[in-house]
């Protein structure tokens, strides 16, 4: 049964799952105040469609050795838990290579507060101007460069060598000052307030700062969720030129194909953990800003409470939405093809407390900054079908968030 743009078209402020009610109050401001106070190097901040936290100064480091992220994190958690006390958490972010170091702490205090969509100064706006310096850009790899990546996986694709890679490209900007990031990220917020919008350490003198629109998975006690999102379109200005954008892509055979392939992945890595999973048969439309995204929501119930959100996500990591498939194949191409090294960018960021509960969504839409430079970063799913001059597109439609929060263009 086919199914009308009407029914197949959810906001990215309607949430595709259930979590705790937070205990703070529901008044204009607090989740605002959050977003004015958070300060770089120091904070950890993380706004999602169900709260706002903020974590200020490091009570503890997760080391980097060779058991699962999970595994270690649980071990600090465990340390730092005090009987009649609020649950320790963890905040930050891990990276796309499994190897390299996570970038995860527990902070000393965090505050939270109800999500910023629910709070209506949301919608006031960022004094503009000031803040923001004059940029020179430079693309790497340069569009040509990228779309002859593209052009070589499409054949080695049809060749039969492997099925879908995601292959990114970057924006390296430079200025005369340090951005202010502060005021970045507000920009970020407010554009999207009902999304993920996140600005944490992640590595000496380092911040990653974006607003993905990509919820990985989330446990709430014994519930999960996922919502891969994998086939995109760039939004238009035009109501009736949007309209047929995002009819377009619901009928795209292959931004469908691509869909279907990152689902089929996410049910195959959820079900060992699950005493049942709903996988809806068809995807719907979420928009932002930018993009329309096709997407499944993905619920079940976790056979085992000992199973963390942490563990959950780690079995999902990378998706195909992010990498590809196969994965190890998918991985050596974009080693092969990527003239860069992609850190933070399409790994996780998120939290998680010593009961097991969290959220972590998938690192996209963002940038990583260092003194007065930043690199952003976007992608797109090739398969078979894809052409160099549609991803090319896809990824400049996509670095169009971060752009606009910090006042450049390409």
């Amino acid at each position: 049964m086919s199914l009308s743009l009407h029914e197949t078209v959810r906001e990215t402020h309607e949430s595709p799952y259930e979590t705790r009610t937070i205990d703070a109050p529901v008044v204009p401001g607090a989740a605002t105040a959050i977003l004015e106070s958070y300060r770089p190097a120091t904070d950890r901040f993380l706004a999602t469609p169900h709260r706002t936290l903020l974590g200020s100064g490091t009570a503890a480091r997760i080391p980097h050795d060779s058991r699962p992220p999970a595994e270690r994190v649980r071990e600090v958690l465990g340390a730092l838990r005090r009987p009649d006390a609020p649950a320790p958490v963890v905040v930050g972010a891990l990276p796309f290579a499994p190897d390299a170091p996570p970038a995860l702490a527990v902070p000393e205090t965090v505050r939270w507060a109800p999500p910023l969509r629910q709070d209506p100064l949301i919608a006031l706006p960022v004094p503009d101007g000031a803040d923001r310096p004059e940029w020179r850009v430079r693309e790497v790899p340069a569009p040509e460069r990228y779309g002859e990546a593209v052009a070589s996986a499409v054949a080695r694709m049809r060749a039969g060598e492997f099925d879908k890679v995601v292959l990114a490209r970057t924006l390296e900007l430079t200025a005369g000052r340090e951005p202010d990031l502060p005021a970045m990220l507000r920009r970020l917020a407010r554009r999207d307030p009902a999304g993920y919008t996140f600005a944490v350490p992640s590595g000496p003198g380092r911040t990653l700062i974006g607003a993905s629109p990509e919820l990985l998975v989330a446990r709430d006690g014994g519930r999960l969720t996922a919502n891969p999102l994998a086939g995109s379109a760039p939004r238009s200005a035009d109501l009736a030129e949007d309209v047929r954008r995002a009819v377009a892509l619901l009928e795209s055979e292959k931004d469908l194909h691509e869909h279907a392939v990152v689902v089929a992945a996410v049910r195959e890595a959820l079900a060992p953990f699950c005493a049942s999973l709903e996988v809806p048969e068809r995807p719907t439309l979420v928009r932002t800003a930018a993009m329309w995204h096709l997407s499944t929501t993905v619920t079940g119930e976790v056979a085992d409470p000992g199973v963390t959100a942490l563990d959950l996500a780690s079995a999902l990591h990378p998706t195909p939405a992010v990498c590809g498939t196969p994965t190890e194949v998918a991985r050596a191409v974009i080693a092969e093809s990527e003239p860069f090294d992609r850190g933070a960018y399409t790994g996780m960021v998120g939290w998680q407390d010593a009961d097991g509960d969290g959220e972590w969504v998938v690192t996209i839409r963002c940038a990583e900054a260092e003194g007065r430079a930043l690199r952003l970063f976007a992608g797109a799913g090739v398969v078979a079908a894809s052409t160099p001059e549609a991803e090319t597109a896809e990824t400049a439609a996509k670095f169009r968030t971060f752009l606009h929060a910090v006042g450049a263009s390409l």
